[in-house]
């Protein structure tokens, strides 16, 4: 049940938002008797997680009411049974993904990510050719030309106001001097109209031919000639054009968002973003971004590396961390029933819902998760950087933000229940 704190009201600042990857840290949040309110540095989707009042409820067992200590014992049943588990959603903090790594291990489980798919997609490009990518703050204070290819960036609804219409800059960089690129379709561009009304370049082509694009790009960069009128319905005379203020920026950044390139072999343009980028550097600096990170994802994937040697998509069951991209994938053991159970992990959204799989599921997700399917065990958990204190690593893989406890809350977290599977099992 929640309990009521006794302090009546209290302001924190300088809170890092966990509800998306580019985890803005100036929010400055109240607590009015456990209720919480952005004060300032907010956005909707801020907003609709921080002010959400939080659900009465508990432990279940097939549905069934049950003491916390009882559910958890019920887990470690289910797993020591299991001889092929499976640990998806992972939608947790730093410590939560480190009990998920050692509970895994001990288990010989299978770990992989809610945004697994869109991880995969940059993990094969960097494994395959290398990639040269940047940080908010290279883009905030250096970037004069930027290129969005597939992605408004909408889903990140600071991101213009924090990194690209900044108000100041280390270099005396003028955020209205900025070049803004958008490749792609039915992309929005208000957030991109800078502060003096200059609006971007728009050059619109369908998702599956933006590779042509980079591609065609990339050829008369290198000189070569293009016999052709149009690419993709751009005029080749527009390419051209964009071709030499890349050459000529003097700091330009490719963003892309793998979750959004949606398309089959979507590797493949990630790969063509970065190695036109590599070969932009012997004109000039240029980089690649990669927006994401969502529901922890960037955390996830960076613990996974520091503790296994590899990304997202390990195997334990042989006793030794085994990695595999396409057969890892929670879509594919679950499909064709490779694994016999599944802990499925959501402590950021209760939007994200667990596969219903004809296996014993256990669910560890906010009160607020409503469920399809009734699991064989459902855990509420607190959520960090709201109701207890943690650490995520940012979109750019570069900094790990702390989080802030902002309420009190009476749902354990889920490093502390994972640590109590591993004790008991």
């Amino acid at each position: 049940m929640h309990k009521k704190s006794n302090i009546s009201s209290a302001i924190s600042k300088d809170v890092t938002c966990p509800f998306c990857g580019i985890l803005c840290d100036d929010l400055v949040i109240q607590n009015q008797a456990e209720t919480l309110k952005i004060l300032k540095n907010g956005c909707p989707k801020a907003a609709a997680a921080f002010e959400s009042k939080q659900l009465v409820t508990s432990a279940k067992i097939k549905g069934k009411n049950v003491p916390l200590s009882e559910a958890i014992d019920a887990i470690c049943n289910i797993l020591k049974k299991s001889q092929n588990p499976l640990f998806a959603g992972l939608g947790t903090d730093v410590d939560g993904m480190r009990q998920v790594m050692h509970l895994a291990d001990k288990t010989g489980a299978t770990v992989d990510h809610m945004h697994g798919e869109a991880l995969i997609r940059n993990s094969l490009v960097l494994q395959d050719l290398g990639w040269i990518t940047t940080t908010m703050t290279e883009i905030r204070n250096r970037a004069d030309l930027i290129i969005f290819a597939g992605t408004d960036a909408n889903n990140y609804p600071r991101f213009f106001e924090r990194t690209i219409w900044n108000k100041e800059s280390m270099f005396k960089l003028k955020s209205e001097q900025r070049q803004i690129v958008y490749i792609g379709n039915q992309l929005d561009g208000k957030a991109v109209i800078n502060p003096n009304g200059k609006r971007p370049l728009f050059l619109n082509c369908k998702t599956e031919q933006i590779s042509e694009v980079i591609s065609s790009l990339h050829a008369l960069i290198t000189g070569a000639a293009l016999d052709i009128e149009k690419v993709a319905g751009i005029k080749v005379k527009t390419l051209q054009s964009l071709a030499e203020k890349m050459k000529t920026a003097k700091y330009g950044v490719i963003v892309w968002s793998a979750a959004e390139l949606n398309i089959p072999h979507a590797e493949l343009t990630i790969q063509n973003f970065c190695e036109l980028v590599k070969y932009l550097t012997r004109f000039t600096r240029f980089a690649g971004f990669s927006l994401g990170g969502d529901d922890g994802a960037t955390s996830a994937n960076s613990v996974c590396a520091w503790q296994s040697g590899y990304p997202l998509r390990v195997n334990f069951n042989k006793g030794y961390p085994e990695y595999d991209a396409q057969r890892n994938s929670t879509h594919k053991l679950l499909k064709d029933k490779e694994v016999d159970s599944l802990l499925w992990i959501s402590s950021f959204s209760s939007k994200v819902n667990s596969p219903c799989a004809s296996i014993p599921t256990i669910v560890l997700g906010t009160p607020e998760t409503k469920l399809k399917f009734k699991p064989d065990i459902f855990i509420p958990v607190s959520t960090p950087g709201v109701d207890h204190s943690g650490q995520l690593i940012r979109a750019d893989s570069v900094v790990s933000l702390p989080l802030k406890k902002l309420r009190t809350s009476s749902y354990a977290n889920v490093s502390s229940i994972l640590k109590q599977v591993i004790e008991r099992i």
